[in-house]
Formats: C-alpha cells, structure tokens, sequence
C-alpha cells in the first residue's frame, strides 16, 4: 500500500500539564501526516473539492502506548489501508531515532458528494484511477 512519513520535533505548546503530549493533539499528527499521503496521491483536500466530494471522518481510533516528550523528534506514518469504499488510513508514530513505537492509529474518511449531500458506498473514480495510477 501507499505510505508517507513526516517528522515533527514535539514543543512545549504540544504538553498538558503532566509534561507529556496532550492527548487531542495527536489528531494533529495524524492530519499532518494524511496531508503528506494524501499528496502523494494528488488528491489532498483541493483536489477532493475540485472533484466534488468532501471527506468527512466519520471513525477514529488512537492507542497511546508510550508517551511523547518536550524536544522528542517523531516519525509519524500515514499508510492507506483501504480505498475502495472508504478511505481507511492507518498510522504509525515512532520515536526519530529509536524507532520505539509510541501510538498507533487508524481513521476512516467516506466520500460525500457535495451537490447533493449524499454519501457514497463507492469511492469515486478519480480517486480509485489516482491510486491505481502509482501501483
């Protein structure tokens, strides 16, 4: 399947009061690290405008299994899993220079079309040619 990986140096404005990542901010490392798979594929939020369809996340799940620290630099992993009837997205976050796996992840986005507000069980073929198109 189609991966791409960022990395992110964890700030101060990342902690919550026990000096470690705030829990919601994780979402935020997902979304960084979809962007990047998502260009990778050219089809990222404009192009999904473009096409007529918005991609809503209708799940999410995150396991927390070790915690981030303030100057941590993290590997974070986006790899399509399915795509479809939905675009599901699993993800990976490692410590940089161990590789020591610290959460792990998964979101599932479905198509909407936008004229009519309706969801689709199919994904759209400019999706499915897009992603065909780099196997």
């Amino acid at each position: 399947m189609i991966s791409a990986s960022i990395t992110e140096t964890i700030q101060f404005y990342h902690l919550d009061p026990m000096n470690v990542v705030w829990h919601g901010n994780y979402v935020q490392f997902f979304e960084n690290a979809r962007c990047a798979l998502l260009d990778k594929i050219d089809y990222n939020y404009p192009q999904m405008d473009a096409s007529g369809y918005v991609w809503p996340i209708v799940d999410m799940r995150v396991k927390y299994v070790g915690p981030c620290t303030f100057g941590q630099e993290i590997k974070i992993t986006a790899t399509l899993r399915e795509y479809e009837n939905r675009l599901k997205i699993d993800y990976l976050i490692t410590d940089a220079k161990t590789g020591r796996k610290l959460t792990k992840g998964f979101t599932i986005q479905v198509a909407v079309e936008k004229s009519s507000g309706e969801m689709q069980f199919c994904s759209p073929d400019v999706l499915t040619q897009k992603i065909e198109a780099l196997a």
